[in-house]
């Protein structure tokens, strides 16, 4: 199968099938191969496929049709061909049609050296052992969940929400128990501390309470800046009738924490415990049952209930800490994992630029194959199958003349732009086909502000302030290169004057851009 590549040009990277038999092109809708171009006639080409033959004969076309740089009126085509026509390059190109067989073959048990699985999407049987059933359900199950949210989010920003959520979980599961256990034993140390104040309470009143002798009882130790900690205290017998403070003498009990402590001791077997309740807020609720020795029973009785809110400023203080020290350790591992993302992605990246950097040199003759400069052995296959289809873009392109050549150097070619620039009339700036700085007459270094003697060797996207005007340069020698070496201008303002920039690229025998030579002309 024969088709028409466009490669130059306004229809740049158009493509026309050939049929077999005869084939028409032109401006006209009636031709087969429509090409609407000014320049180009109603019924410019014909090529006449056959088996894996192909003619081209020109129509008597107006401006004429040249293929490789002669014009013909009748010629057999060749894979690679260059057709030119007004404003349009045109490359023949000869599709190999083949059936591509795919072979699987079955792996034996132990054999890990080999996979059967060509597609990503297939599964691979569970292992059996206890090591591989693991790493199994982690690539097949776990892992496809990552897969879909990467084709929504890109590869690095999906990275860093992974590792924000990792901090997280690690500080969550590591700082704060240890926050929580320091925590506990505070709780326990101030329980003790509240359990003292209770005790103390029983101690002076037990007596005073059995004998209903209130107006003895003794709690002032509870109240003022000698309690420390006492955030508030009721001294109440077991019906919930107040003793103390005298400010709710002979209310009842209506605070969650009291009424619970009544129902607590209304079990004789709990009533030589403390009964201990977290009531939030940096907050310790205690409670103690006050006995005393009832004559008439003949044995022990509680005669009140002391219940005391117990907030001591150190439990403040240590909420605080710990809050802090969370976020300490939050802010510490994000900074961390800031620059552990930064060498995660520039680790990752760095290969494939070296990679894309080694098939330009390969594709431009200065390399024979793409070589590993870092360890990565993950990207071995793929290096592998790009040096094979590299291998084969060598052989295809030469094909026609049966030998392989290799790409040739900018040096010369750059010494006849040279001898160019000494004779310009205007602002000259000549580039290498890496876009790298050789040559700049010192009317252009007046205009764009560049000095050759500072710039020459640097690419000219490190030099340029106007990082619009380099991007524009590059992109009129692309386009240059592309169609051939043609002329490709753009206008442009520079220092506050409009210029035409014109770039016109030399091409090799090679058939590559070997350098490109710039003019500033004032519109």
């Amino acid at each position: 199968m024969f088709k028409l590549v466009v490669v130059g040009g306004k229809l740049r990277g158009k493509e026309f099938v050939l049929n077999d038999g005869d084939n028409t092109i032109g401006r006209s809708p009636e031709s087969d191969h429509v090409i609407p171009v000014d320049g180009v006639s109603k019924k410019h080409l014909h090529i006449t496929v056959n088996g894996d033959t192909a003619f081209a004969e020109d129509l008597g076309s107006s401006n004429g049709t040249f293929v490789n740089g002669k014009i013909i009126k009748k010629v057999t085509l060749k894979d690679g061909d260059k057709i030119a026509l007004p404003n349009v390059i045109i490359q023949f190109v000869y599709v190999l049609e083949k059936k591509v067989i795919v072979k699987k073959r079955v792996v034996k048990e132990g054999d890990s050296d080999q996979d059967s699985y060509d597609d990503l999407s297939q599964t691979e049987p569970m292992p059996k052992d206890l090591l591989g059933k693991p790493i199994w359900f982690f690539k097949h199950k776990l892992m496809p969940v990552i897969y879909s949210f990467n084709q929504q989010y890109e590869w690095a920003a999906l990275v860093g929400i992974l590792l924000f959520i990792f901090i997280a979980i690690n500080i969550t599961l590591t700082i704060l128990p240890v926050l929580r256990d320091s925590k506990v034993l505070l709780i326990k140390e101030v329980a003790l501390r509240g359990k003292q104040y209770a005790a103390e309470v029983d101690r002076l009143n037990n007596v005073y309470l059995r004998d209903k002798n209130l107006d003895q009882v003794y709690t002032g130790f509870l109240e003022g800046d000698d309690a420390d900690g006492v955030q508030s205290y009721k001294l109440f017998d077991v019906e919930g009738r107040v003793y103390r403070p005298i400010s709710e003498l002979n209310t009842i009990v209506n605070d969650s924490f009291s009424v619970d402590a009544i129902k607590h001791y209304r079990d004789e077997s709990k009533r030589d415990q403390h009964f201990i309740r977290d009531l939030g807020n940096n907050t310790i609720g205690i409670a103690r049952a006050i006995k005393a020795h009832d004559r008439a029973l003949g044995r022990d009785a509680v005669v009140a209930i002391v219940a005391i809110n117990f907030s001591p400023t150190s439990l403040a203080r240590e909420a605080s800490n710990n809050s802090k020290a969370y976020l300490e350790s939050l802010l510490t591992s994000g900074m961390v994992a800031i620059i552990f993302f930064g060498i995660l992605y520039y680790m990752t990246i760095r290969p494939l630029d070296d990679m894309r950097l080694q098939i330009e040199r390969v594709l431009r003759g200065r390399q024979k194959e793409l070589e590993a400069t870092s360890l990565f052995k993950e990207l071995n296959p793929l290096r592998g199958t790009i040096n094979s289809i590299l291998s084969r873009i060598k052989e295809l392109q030469n094909s026609d003349s049966g030998e392989v050549q290799s790409l040739e150097e900018d040096g010369p070619y750059l010494r006849t732009l040279k001898e160019f620039l000494q004779g310009a009339q205007g602002p000259v700036l000549i580039l290498d086909s890496e876009k790298v700085i050789h040559f700049i007459n010192a009317e252009a270094e007046d205009l764009i502000g560049i000095r050759e003697s500072a710039s020459a060797g640097k690419s000219i996207l490190d030099t340029a302030r106007d990082q619009g005007f380099a991007a524009t340069i590059i992109d009129l020698c692309n386009n240059s290169a592309s169609n051939e070496g043609m002329n490709q201008k753009e206008n442009y303002e520079i220092g506050g004057k409009e210029m035409e920039i014109n770039v016109t690229s030399l091409i090799g025998k090679d058939k590559f851009a070997k350098g490109f030579y710039i003019t500033f002309v004032r519109n």
